[in-house]
C-alpha cells in the first residue's frame, strides 16, 4: 500500500469518526476529542495528499519525458561535453601557469598561489558539472530524484506539523475520571509496561514490557544462579565455591555474583524508573490531564530525553568494563587468595588491611618502604621535568633566539621516541660495562654502580623521567605561552616590571592556570609509572634483608603490585595494597583537581 492510500484510507476513517462523535461532542469529553482530532486530520490531510499527488503526476510528466529522448542527440551532446572539458583543462592549466609566474616575480605568495589553485579547481569542476546537465537524461534523472527527495521530506514535515497540533488539542482537552488516589502504579510497581498500558499509553507500554522481560527472564534467574558458567548466582559470593566440585573456581563465583548484584540493581533502577512514570501519568489523569501521544513521547525523547538515552551505551560499558573489575579487585582484598589459594580461597575480613598497617605477615615493612620510595620518586621526578619543560619553553619563546624549530625539534624527541626504546638505552649504557660508565671511569676516575647500588639507581631514575616527561610539559608550556597577548608584557614593561617581576606575575600565572590539571596528571602518571621501573632494573638492586623476597629498592608501589599478584600469585594482599594506593590517588587527584580554574568552571 502506497502512501497516498494510507492517508485517504485514514481519511475515510475520520469522516466516519467526525459523523459519530459529532453527536455527543458537547456531552463527553472522549467524544469531543475524537471530534476535535478527526476535524483537523479533514482540514489538514487533502491538503498533503493533494501535494502528493500534484508532485507525482511531475514526477510521472518526468518519466514520460525520459522515454522520447533521442539518443542520438545525446551523443552529440556527450561529444560536446568531452571538447568542452578539454578546452576548460586548458584553460585551468593556462591559469595555474599564470599564478606560478606571479609567485616566481614576487607579485604574491606561496599561500596565495595554493589557494588560486584551489579555487581554479573548485570553478573547473562547478563548470564541467553544470555543463553535463546539458544531456537531457541526466537532467531528468536528476529532477526524479530530487523531487522524490522533496516529496519526502515536505510530507514529513507537515505529518509532523499535524501530529502536533493533535498532541495540543489532547492536552487540552480534560478527561473525566472517577477516582481520587493513584492506585494503578502501587499495583503494576512489579510490571513495568503494565501500567504505562493501562494509561492507554501502549507504545510506552511495549517498552517498558522489554524491561519485565529483562528482569523476569534475565536478571532474576541469573541472580538465583541459572544461566551461570560456574557459579550459583549471589548465593556464589557468599559461598565462593566452598563445598563445591573440584573444577569450581572461587574467582568465577565471585564474578558471577557480582554481575548477579549489578543485574539485581538495574532491575531496581528499571522497577523505580517505570513506577516513577506511571505515577506521573496517573496524578496528572486525576487532575484532569490527559496522557501524552506516542509522537509527543517521541519528540520529548529526541529532545529533553536525548541526554539520558545517550548515556545508555557508556552507563552499559561502565558497568561493566570499570565497576565489575573494581568490584572485583575491592572483595579480593578480604580474602586470603595467595598461591596455595589460587583455585578456591576464604572470606577473611580486614587481615589483609591490618597487615598492612601493622607493616606485619608477607607485606611487612617493605609496603611502607615501598611508599616512602614511591612519594619520593613522584615528586622529585615529576617536578624537575616540570621544571626542565617550562624552562626550555621559555628560553625557546624567547624573541633573540634563532634557530627556534631545531630547537623545538630536539626537546620533543624524548615524547617522540617510544619511552621503553630511551630506557633500555640508559639501562645498558649504565651498565658497569656501559659507554657512560666507562667515559665517567676515564674522565673522573670514579666507578658507577647504578644497577647494584641502590641510591645511584634512584638517582639515575629520577633523572631519566625528569628527562622523558619534559618534552611533554614543554609542548604544554610553549602552546600557553605563545598565546599570552603581547600587550600585557609591554603594559607591565611601561610600569616599570623586570623580566623577573614579568615572569612572576604573568607567565607562571598563566601558564600554570591552562595546564594545571594536565601537571596534576603527571605527579598521578608517575606515582603509577610501571614501565620504567621494570625497564631500567627490574625494580632492583635486591636487598632480601631489607625488601625480602618479592621487592627490590626502587620498586614503586605499583611495580610491587605487579611482583605481588602476577609473578608470585599473592592476590588478596596485592589487591588490598592497590585499593590503598588507589585512594590516596584519589584524594590527592581531587584535591589537586578542586583548586584548578577548570574544575571550578565545570561545577
Amino acid at each position: 500500500m502506497s502512501k497516498v492510500e494510507r492517508l485517504k484510507k485514514q481519511l475515510l476513517k475520520s469522516e466516519e469518526k467526525v459523523k459519530l462523535h459529532g453527536k455527543t461532542k458537547d456531552l463527553d469529553y472522549d467524544s469531543k476529542l475524537e471530534y476535535e482530532k478527526n476535524k483537523l486530520i479533514l482540514e489538514d490531510l487533502p491538503k498533503i495528499i493533494d501535494y502528493i499527488e500534484t508532485e507525482n503526476l511531475a514526477i510521472e510528466k518526468a518519466l514520460e519525458e525520459r522515454k522520447n529522448i533521442d539518443s542520438e542527440e545525446e551523443k552529440k551532446i556527450k561529444l560536446e561535453i568531452k571538447e568542452y572539458k578539454i578546452d576548460q583543462k586548458e584553460k585551468l592549466k593556462a591559469e595555474k601557469k599564470k599564478l606560478k609566474e606571479k609567485r616566481k616575480d614576487g607579485l604574491i605568495s606561496k599561500k596565495a598561489e595554493k589557494n588560486g589553485k584551489k579555487a581554479l579547481k573548485l570553478k573547473y569542476k562547478e563548470n564541467i558539472k553544470v555543463k553535463s546537465f546539458d544531456l537531457k537524461l541526466k537532467a531528468n534523472k536528476e529532477f526524479v530524484s530530487n523531487k522524490k527527495y522533496e516529496i519526502k521530506r515536505n510530507t514529513k514535515e507537515n505529518l509532523k506539523i499535524l501530529n502536533s497540533n493533535i498532541g495540543d488539542i489532547q492536552a487540552n482537552t480534560p478527561i473525566k475520571v472517577k477516582k481520587s488516589k493513584p492506585i494503578i502504579a502501587y499495583l503494576t510497581f512489579p510490571f513495568p509496561g503494565l501500567g504505562q498500558i493501562l494509561n492507554g499509553q501502549y507504545e510506552k507500554g511495549a517498552l517498558f514490557l522489554l524491561a519485565s522481560l529483562f528482569i523476569y527472564f534475565i536478571s532474576i534467574p541469573y541472580a538465583l544462579g541459572y544461566g551461570n558458567y560456574q557459579g550459583q548466582g549471589i548465593r556464589g559470593l557468599i559461598t565462593l565455591a566452598e563445598g563445591g566440585r573440584r573444577v569450581d573456581k572461587s574467582l568465577i563465583f565471585m564474578i558471577e555474583g557480582i554481575l548477579s548484584i549489578f543485574l539485581i540493581l538495574i532491575s531496581l533502577l528499571l522497577l523505580y524508573i517505570s513506577f516513577k512514570d506511571v505515577l506521573k501519568v496517573e496524578k496528572n489523569i486525576i487532575k484532569g490531564r490527559r496522557p501524552k501521544t506516542w509522537f509527543q513521547i517521541k519528540s520529548s525523547i529526541g529532545g529533553e530525553g536525548f541526554p539520558y538515552v545517550s548515556t545508555i551505551p557508556a552507563f552499559i560499558l561502565i558497568v561493566f568494563m570499570v565497576l565489575l573489575p573494581v568490584m572485583t579487585t575491592v572483595l579480593l582484598s578480604f580474602t586470603n587468595m595467595d598461591p596455595k589459594h589460587q583455585s578456591k580461597f576464604n572470606w577473611i575480613g580486614f587481615k589483609n588491611y591490618k597487615l598492612i598497617f601493622l607493616g606485619e605477615g608477607l607485606a611487612g615493612s617493605v609496603f611502607w618502604l615501598s611508599l616512602v620510595w614511591t612519594l619520593i620518586w613522584t615528586l622529585l621526578a615529576t617536578t624537575l621535568a616540570i621544571l626542565i619543560g617550562f624552562v626550555l619553553a621559555l628560553l625557546v619563546n624567547q624573541e633573540r633566539i634563532r634557530g627556534k624549530n631545531i630547537f623545538r625539534t630536539v626537546y620533543l624527541l624524548p615524547w617522540a621516541v617510544p619511552a621503553f626504546i630511551t630506557i633500555m638505552f640508559f639501562s645498558i649504557m649504565l651498565s658497569p660495562n656501559g659507554a657512560i660508565s666507562q667515559l665517567i671511569y676515564k674522565i673522573f676516575g670514579t666507578s658507577l654502580s647504578v644497577k647494584t647500588n641502590a641510591r645511584q639507581t634512584r638517582i639515575a631514575l629520577i633523572l631519566l623521567q625528569g628527562w622523558l616527561g619534559s618534552s611533554y610539559v614543554f609542548l604544554l608550556a610553549t602552546g600557553v605561552l605563545q598565546a599570552i597577548p603581547e600587550d600585557l608584557y609591554e603594559a607591565a614593561g611601561m610600569d616599570g616590571a623586570s623580566i623577573w617581576q614579568k615572569l612572576k606575575r604573568i607567565t607562571i600565572p598563566m601558564v600554570l592556570n591552562q595546564t594545571a590539571p594536565l601537571l596534576i596528571g603527571q605527579y598521578v602518571f608517575n606515582f603509577n609509572n610501571f614501565s620504567i621501573i621494570y625497564l631500567f632494573n627490574g625494580g632492583g638492586p635486591f636487598e632480601p634483608s631489607k625488601y625480602g623476597n618479592l621487592a627490590g629498592s626502587s620498586d614503586l608501589l605499583i611495580s610491587y603490585i605487579y611482583k605481588l599478584t602476577i609473578e608470585n600469585q599473592y592476590q588478596g594482599i596485592g589487591a588490598a595494597i592497590t585499593i590503598f594506593i588507589s585512594a590516596i590517588v584519589m584524594l590527592v587527584s581531587y584535591l589537586g583537581y578542586r583548586n584548578t580554574k577548570a574544575f571550578k568552571e565545570g561545577m
